[in-house]
């Protein structure tokens, strides 16, 4: 069985494979008993649209391709603490949890603009959702990749 850290460090992997393919780090992967069965990348600047965060998709394909008792059994690894737009968006799917890696005060910290400073758990929260949120996970690891980028 995997651990939550090895899924966050395949999570760290796509944000580098993100930078890779023209877009900002970021990255995700959902998990349903074990297995991976979905992974995206950012890619809001390649396909020029503001939306296009790999946690926003993931969501939205949970939604429409996982039964209900998959996505309450789905956990969302991610390199980053998911922002606002992509919390409400996995509290809609309805899925059981979510780890990341850089939480977003410390992504505030290493950037100038563009931060939302509302962390996950209290989105979660006020939409009443039932999605557990962990972290900071590896938050050094996955923190490495904005710094080199940003």
């Amino acid at each position: 069985m995997a651990t939550d850290e090895s899924y966050v460090r395949r999570a760290i992997d796509l944000s580098r494979s993100a930078v890779e393919h023209g877009n900002t780090p970021f990255g995700s992967l959902l998990v349903v008993d074990d297995e991976i069965v979905r992974t995206a990348e950012n890619r809001t600047l390649t396909d020029d649209d503001i939306a296009a965060h790999p946690e926003f998709e993931l969501a939205r394909w949970a939604a429409s391709e996982l039964e209900p008792a998959e996505r309450a059994a789905c956990t969302m690894y991610t390199s980053t603490e998911p922002c606002p737009m992509c919390a409400s968006a996995i509290v809609y799917a309805g899925l059981e949890r979510v780890v990341y890696s850089v939480s977003v005060e410390s992504l505030a910290e290493i950037r100038d603009d563009g931060v939302i400073e509302i962390p996950c758990a209290e989105v979660v929260d006020r939409a009443d959702g039932s999605t557990t949120v962990d972290g900071p996970v590896l938050e050094e690891e996955g923190l490495a990749v904005h710094e080199d980028y940003f």
